[in-house]
């Protein structure tokens, strides 16, 4: 049996499709199916490029998504802790107090009125922040303080603190009461019905103390903060300090996108304060998204070499065993920028396929963890640990498969310029 031709193999298009493909309108299609036809010349090493892509793809989607997750989960914690928004006097934000509620808000009532007129805004929560000793009588302890409105407080912001023991705080109590951390509390031996002690510098600069009740003993998960952290009702924390004033005013909107919107409202409707976002209040949110981004963005550039290599080899190795057919098609008159193309897009069908498969395992490994939760250990600083998620954004998957596309592309055409571009008579002769 005669040996078939170059052509008959599927390895590069015959005489009469070159003819064809020269029109714009039978480019595409033609092209790709004797791209596809070549691949499969040698399907172990195709499979090989297309396994090496599919896990380049699936690693950067997986970090990628993971990142996103810890993203996400971070700005929740944030804007839920402090609000979207948060109100102030200029000052409260740049400079430190004298004494406390020195750079504190009055005529809140208004202020929250006006606010509550936004349809986008949900809640408007008035905070007091103070420090001072907390007491059971033989031992005081240093504390830093919160005056929130209980019922507003603990409804809005859903589970951030999880209770050790005791309720949370609730307005119209005629007792003073207080929620603590759950270390403050043992530091202490305090627990729920205990009589302990505030004392704190007032307004007017004078030392003050008042009785209060323990209603509730909290973790936030974080052994530093729930060493220190006392709640109490935003009345008991104005009557400790002698004032009315308050720190700030939180503004809770309904979605996390209506942010600087309603930010740019607001500080044009209130132009004698300061409206901060609650990515101005999270510095910790900021720190972790400038770490992963360095990581991640490390780890992708690393995986999208791996691929751009994997391939190159591939292609190297396909187009020297094809230099001879490739001479043959010169000499027959296919012009260099035609093989290029089709050699280009050899490398496209590879990082393609290998692209795609990629996405489809990234996205069946975050549904699967999404139905069977995988807990994660407690990160540094922290004593509770959360459930791994993978974050499934299609801008991020359509992104990563087009550059997986383009790198293979790029790196097939690349390795492909020298040999088409060589004298007919010199790939003849190539042995």
């Amino acid at each position: 049996m005669p040996p078939r031709s170059p052509a008959a193999r599927g390895a590069l298009p015959p005489e009469g499709a070159r003819s064809a493909l020269g029109r714009p309108s039978g480019l595409t299609l033609m092209w790709l199916k004797f791209a596809w036809q070549n691949t499969l010349r040698n399907r172990r090493r195709s499979l090989v490029t297309v396994s090496i892509a599919a896990l380049g793809t699936a690693g950067i989607l997986l970090a990628g998504g993971f990142a996103l997750f810890t993203y996400q989960s971070l700005a929740e914690a944030a804007a839920r802790q402090s609000g979207h928004l948060v109100l102030g006097q200029p000052a409260q934000f740049t400079s430190e107090e004298d004494t406390p509620l020195q750079h504190g808000l009055e005529n809140v009532a208004a202020l929250r009125e006006r606010l509550l007129a936004d349809p986008q805004v949900r809640s408007v929560l008035p905070r007091v922040e103070f420090s001072g000793l907390i007491s059971n009588g033989d031992k005081s302890v240093v504390m830093m303080g919160l005056g929130v409105e209980p019922d507003s407080e603990f409804s809005v912001k859903g589970p951030f603190l999880s209770m050790r023991a005791g309720d949370v705080l609730a307005s119209g109590v005629a007792e003073p009461e207080i929620m603590m951390g759950d270390a403050l509390a043992r530091n202490l031996k305090a627990q729920p019905g205990s009589s302990l002690t505030l004392l704190a510098s007032t307004s007017d600069g004078a030392l003050n103390a008042l009785d209060v009740r323990v209603k509730g003993v909290f973790s936030t998960g974080v052994p530093e903060v729930d060493k220190r952290l006392v709640y109490a009702d935003i009345a008991t924390a104005q009557k400790l300090l002698n004032s009315q004033k308050v720190s700030t005013v939180g503004v809770f909107l309904t979605r996390m996108e209506q942010t600087q919107p309603a930010q740019a409202r607001m500080a044009a409707a209130n132009p004698t304060l300061t409206v901060q976002t609650w990515e101005d209040q999270a510095f910790f949110y900021k720190s972790v998204r400038d770490l992963y981004n360095r990581i991640f963005g490390a780890l992708g550039a690393i995986i999208g070499l791996i691929v751009v290599f994997v391939v190159t080899n591939a292609m190297s190795m396909a187009i020297i065993e094809r230099t001879r057919e490739i001479g043959t098609l010169r000499a027959m008159g296919t012009l260099p920028q035609q093989l290029l193309t089709t050699l280009s897009l050899e490398g496209m069908v590879l990082g393609g396929v290998g692209a795609l498969s990629g996405a489809a395992i990234s996205l069946g490994v975050s549904v699967f963890l999404y139905l069977v939760p995988v807990e994660m250990p407690p990160p540094p600083g922290s004593t509770k640990g959360y459930p791994l998620s993978i974050s499934i954004e299609p801008t991020m998957y359509l992104a990563t498969i087009a550059a997986m596309v383009a790198l293979t592309m790029l790196a097939s055409a690349w390795v492909a310029r020298k040999t088409v571009n060589m004298p007919v008579v010199q790939a003849l002769a190539h042995t």
